[in-house]
């Protein structure tokens, strides 16, 4: 009982340092051309070992002090036998030698219970550490509900695609500094925006906000009527597709990866594979649609896993797409397939292209200067360019652009 608090305040720190150990590991075998190519090896072997040791140092406290309580139960049950000798000495007149002997043999039996008592209540304590562990997941705030029985949208929603907001803002968290302040635009269906700025001015925020990654702390988000905060997460997210620029691949067959929930024919996914450029590639392969695609897409090409991406956009035919930085870190020819299947594929699609490449978005029929998370210009690239001292004009410059 004197250690159980003891063990499970050790055990708890035993199992926390254990968790950088494995994310650290699991982070360096996936990263490990990267750190090669940067030469950070010793780095990372020096973050590993700082960690590995901490965990052991956890380790041997746990193991310490189970010694000391198992030192501990072993004395209190010794005493407990060598007291119900010395009782049976001092009455041995009074009892015959069988009522002696049944005494003594309970007595260190009722010794290994005590043990093993002990040696449960332990466990308990270390395996309820597990559990604490878990229920701070259940504690996590929610998100909003994946569906609204009482909101929900018409089966083709959204059918224009127009998307507006309306003096939205935004943090990450309660409490924070917003990261998106007093957002005001309205794009029409099947209009082109480009959403601009430095690094961190808040572009990408823009798009996790259409999706309801993050929630406003103001205003508001409207597509084609319907505020996207009365509608469930999984009516909105279904109807909207977003292209990042890390693309997304699952172990399994491009089949899956492009359709996971058989919703379209071989034809239409066929289809999709031409309109963005990979019939040719996948025709090569000897499985066709069901060739494997290994965890993170690692078996393909930078270039390919983007366009994999892109065919999948292709596939849902949303009324509103999102290209996250889609094109920044693949080749030039990968760059101009994906631009040239997006100005044929997507005419009647709202088209919202986030980039830090200037040049990727001077076709837009809109561009949205952002800086510190404020909307600082707004208009189209032509107009944008006649500010000479204009935030957009200074990086068309800076880019070489002008």
């Amino acid at each position: 009982v004197v250690s159980l608090p003891s063990f499970r305040q050790v055990r708890r720190l035993q199992s926390v340092s254990r968790s950088p150990v494995l994310s650290h590991f699991g982070e360096t075998i996936s990263g490990a051309l990267s750190i090669r190519a940067f030469g950070a090896t010793e780095h990372f072997v020096k973050t590993l070992e700082y960690l590995q040791d901490n965990s052991t140092n956890c380790h041997i406290h746990t193991a310490s002090l189970d010694g000391c309580r198992m030192v501990l139960v072993q004395l209190l049950t010794s005493l407990l036998s060598l007291g119900a000798a010395l009782v049976t000495v001092l009455v041995r007149h009074s009892l015959d030698p069988g009522m002696v002997g049944m005494v003594l043999s309970y007595t260190l039996q009722m010794a290994d219970e005590v043990s093993l008592v002990g040696l449960m209540s332990v466990m308990l304590t270390a395996s309820l550490v597990a559990v604490e562990r878990v229920m701070e997941y259940f504690n996590l705030p929610q998100e909003a509900p994946w569906r609204n029985a009482k909101v929900q949208p018409a089966a083709g929603w959204p059918t224009l695609g127009e998307v507006a907001f309306s003096d939205y803002s935004a943090a990450y968290r309660n409490g924070d500094k917003p990261v998106l302040r007093h957002i005001n635009f309205k794009s029409r269906g099947g209009q082109k925006v480009g959403v601009v700025g430095r690094t961190g001015a808040g572009k990408s925020t823009c798009a996790l906000a259409l999706f309801r990654v993050v929630e406003p702390k103001t205003g508001s988000i409207v597509v084609d009527d319907v505020d996207v905060t009365e509608i469930g997460l999984h009516d909105l997210r279904l109807k909207m597709t977003i292209i990042p620029q890390d693309p997304v691949l699952f172990a399994g067959t491009l089949r899956w990866n492009l359709d996971p929930f058989n919703e379209h024919p071989d034809e239409a996914l066929w289809k999709s594979l031409e309109q963005a450029h990979l019939k040719d590639f996948v025709s090569s392969q000897e499985s066709g649609l069901d060739c494997d695609i290994a965890e993170g897409g690692d078996n393909l090409s930078a270039g390919q896993r983007q366009l994999v991406c892109l065919a999948r956009a292709l596939l849902r035919n949303s009324k509103v797409l999102v290209l996250d930085e889609a094109t920044s870190s693949v080749d030039l020819e990968t760059e101009r397939l994906v631009k040239e299947t997006t100005r044929a594929e997507f005419q009647s699609t709202t088209v919202i292209t986030i980039a830090h490449k200037l040049h990727t978005v001077m076709d837009c029929d809109q561009i949205l200067v952002l800086s510190a998370g404020e909307i600082v210009e707004q208009g189209s690239p032509a107009d944008l360019l006649k500010i000479k001292d204009g935030l957009f004009f200074k990086m068309a410059r800076d880019a070489g652009l002008t």
